[in-house]
């Protein structure tokens, strides 16, 4: 049976494809370059520039606070997103280098051990692969049915349009088919800038891990060389280093934007929380405790001194003011804080669970 051709340049094919249909990759283009240099330069004005600008224009400008917070965090994520594929675009040329490191380094993989490594990362970065693209068709999708099915007309991100898109049918679906296409765009702007890195250093993990492999073989064999064999390894060793400087460089920046504007969002998802559910829970909390010190409060008046049926009725007054009285949420959950910090709880389990899943 013919052993398994090593080839890592197999798991980047996919973002050479989405880099493609974003109007980077036209240094690979062959024929007809011109006219995809201008369609890609008219495709990344009108989305890559033109959606996060059409976001920034209705921000804070929208009908209810909802739809700001909508409006924001949208914004802020297609903005990371535009900024990252357009550092991607400047550097693409670093790729190149990348793609010849790989090649000589998958030259040098050989025996049982190191073949087994490669093919553990093989089934690692199909996962990474199928994971990335199963968060990111359902969001395209799912995007598109909100607007398909839609009872009353609506945008599907609060934005702004140089027309009246509510009066006129034609502007209308000339708006949500701009929304439907630009987000499809940026979602693929997204994954190859969020899946690119990951396919890359793991690649040169596992290849650090064959050099290992190969580093314990020096000297085992008296028929080869061993300092030929330990001065293929420091190449190899060099070799690897250029690779993680260059994928280092490539992904600084977009890193760098993409922490800030996930910790950008979680403190929106956060206040957003505090600010629609929290005053709820509080009061709803607030509301309990003073219906229940009630009945303290009646004891406390001057009751002995009065009369027979002041009494009586003070009774039925306890009595009733005894009974818990308690929102509830669906008929199960209590308007409380209890409530509200469950909520919390149940969402770190969720997560939790997700990571050991993950593991």
């Amino acid at each position: 049976m013919p052993e398994e051709a090593i080839d890592s340049l197999s798991f980047i094919r996919s973002h050479w494809t989405a880099w493609w249909i974003l109007g980077v990759a036209h240094k690979r283009v062959q024929s007809w370059r011109s006219l995809y240099v201008c369609l890609s330069v008219l495709a990344n004005v009108m989305v890559t520039v033109g959606y996060p600008l059409h976001l920034a224009l209705s921000l804070f400008r929208n009908r209810t606070l909802t739809e700001d917070i909508l409006n924001l965090t949208t914004f802020v994520t297609c903005l990371a997103c535009s900024a990252k594929c357009l550092i991607y675009a400047y550097n693409i040329d670093k790729v190149a280098r990348m793609e010849q490191l790989l090649r000589l380094l998958d030259e040098r993989v050989s025996g049982k051990e190191q073949r087994a490594i490669y093919g553990n990362v093989k089934l690692q970065l199909r996962i990474v692969l199928y994971v990335f693209i199963g968060i990111y068709m359902p969001c395209g999708l799912f995007a598109e049915l909100s607007f398909l099915f839609k009872e009353q007309r609506g945008l599907m991100y609060p934005a702004y349009f140089p027309f009246d898109w509510l009066t006129s049918t034609r502007n209308y679906y000339m708006a949500n088919v701009y929304q439907i296409v630009g987000i499809s765009f940026q979602l693929l702007q997204n994954y190859v800038s969020d899946c690119f890195p990951a396919v890359v250093l793991c690649l040169i993990s596992s290849h650090v891990k064959m050099l290992y492999s190969r580093f314990e073989e020096i000297g085992r064999d008296p028929s080869i060389n061993a300092e030929k064999q330990l001065e293929d390894c420091i190449t190899d060793h060099k070799r690897l280093l250029e690779l993680f400087r260059c994928i280092e460089r490539l992904m600084s920046v977009p890193m760098f934007i993409q922490f800030t504007v996930t910790a950008l969002n979680v403190c929106i998802s956060i206040a957003a929380l505090v600010f629609y559910i929290f005053p709820s829970c509080y009061f709803g909390t607030d509301n309990e405790f003073w219906f229940g010190r009630l009945h303290y409060a009646a004891f406390s008046c001057d009751w002995p001194k009065q009369g027979r049926s002041f009494k009586r009725k003070m009774m039925f007054f306890v009595e009733r003011s005894l009974k818990q009285s308690t929102a509830i949420a669906g008929g199960m959950l209590r308007i409380h804080l209890d409530t509200f910090f469950s909520t919390l709880k149940m969402a770190y389990s969720l997560f939790t669970i997700i990571i050991r899943m993950r593991k």
